[in-house]
């Protein structure tokens, strides 16, 4: 079977969708990669994936643009006249499914993200679901990373209730991220993600001011990216800031997360909305104890109480004191907290399971049609 899997960046294939790469790898179906080059490309195409340069913006709804990305999907798509098409990231969702069911093929969204403009309300929030309605009509299967996400699309009529399924985020790899046992010396929270608004960054570093005088000890690590393109940006002067202030300690960005989550004692995620929050199932599965916000995703990972803590979203104060709840608690309950986490991630977050839902769904679309 010849599999088209289109994406806005090749990157996120090689970080996230590998497990369904693979296994399509593994039983001899040809996987070609549509999606914008990066430097990933060479790794991808040793282990057996045909890439094909896709030229698009990712970024707002522009009809000029999209028009023409919408196009272009056309052409890839009858050009190669693949037996299904599998996407990812919502311009390729929403314009591809447009056109593969012009062009008459199977076509399997995961809706991993609302994005912006459907969050927005107003013109751009009833454009974005137009959209939404028409791609997905009449399509066998549509992912989503959370409960909360597809009960929003059906309950807005952009999805019926038989079209969905739910996977856990992308899945986890449990032997690459295994289980590591508490770290010594004092307590360390850490922050994995771009350095954006939305994520919380700003609640962040206001919990790590309000707990330094009474708690000393404990320190705050943040690990990711600065002076990205994104609007909630946070600028690399506001972290340097906030290090000479002595609250927070930057460290960079890295290609292997693993090393600063051993290092940790508790990962943090304070994000305004998640699909299925990357940082969090990998810390859970190196049994780390989380606290995030109380919002779709990030609720889906963390059992209050269980496996780490809820705090209330855009709000500092409750995250000071999910982190002191922390704080408070004995080392040996600290370690059961994280081996609820790694043993949720092993019940629910398993990389097979997503893989083996997609050859599933796969099954389901092409039934006839090869």
């Amino acid at each position: 079977m010849h599999v088209l899997i289109t994406v806005n960046t090749t990157w996120n294939v090689l970080n996230f969708r590998m497990p369904v790469v693979q296994a399509l790898l593994d039983r001899g179906d040809r996987v070609t990669l549509l999606a914008p080059p990066d430097d990933t490309v060479s790794q991808l195409t040793a282990m057996g994936v045909r890439h094909l340069p896709l030229v698009m913006d990712s970024k707002g709804l522009n009809p000029l643009r999209d028009a023409a990305l919408a196009h272009r999907f056309r052409r890839h798509f009858r050009s190669e006249s693949p037996d299904v098409i599998l996407s990812w990231t919502i311009k390729n969702n929403l314009f591809g499914a447009l056109m593969a069911k012009n062009a008459g093929i199977p076509f399997i969204p995961n809706v991993s993200g609302l994005g912006t403009a459907f969050l927005s309300g107003g013109a751009l929030q009833f454009v974005a679901e137009t959209l939404y309605k028409q791609a997905f009509r009449g399509l066998e299967t549509v992912f989503f990373q959370n409960d909360d996400d597809r009960d929003l699309f059906v309950r807005r009529r952009l999805v019926k209730d038989g079209q969905t399924r739910l996977l856990p985020g992308s899945g986890i790899d449990l032997e690459r991220f295994a289980p590591v046992p508490q770290p010594d010396g004092p307590p360390v929270f850490l922050m994995i993600g771009r350095l954006l608004r939305d994520k919380g960054v700003l609640e962040y570093a206001e919990a790590a001011r309000r707990l330094r005088i009474s708690h000393p000890q404990a320190r705050f690590r943040l690990l990711g990216a600065t002076g990205s393109a994104n609007r909630s940006a946070i600028g690399a002067d506001t972290v340097k800031a906030w290090q000479d202030e002595g609250i927070i300690e930057y460290l960079g960005t890295t290609d292997d997360v693993r090393p600063h989550i051993a290092a940790a004692s508790c990962v943090v995620l304070p994000s305004y909305r998640e699909g299925a929050p990357r940082t969090l199932i990998e810390a859970a599965a190196m049994s780390r104890p989380l606290i995030a916000t109380d919002v779709p995703g990030c609720r889906a990972v963390v059992d209050d109480g269980r496996n780490g803590y809820l705090c209330a979203v855009k709000d500092g104060a409750s995250l000071a004191d999910a982190c002191a709840r922390f704080l408070a608690l004995t080392p040996d309950d600290r370690s059961a907290m994280g081996r609820a986490g790694r043993s949720k991630m092993e019940q629910e977050f398993d990389q097979a399971l997503v893989a083996a839902a997609y050859l599933s769904a796969i099954d389901r679309a092409t039934r006839g049609t090869t």
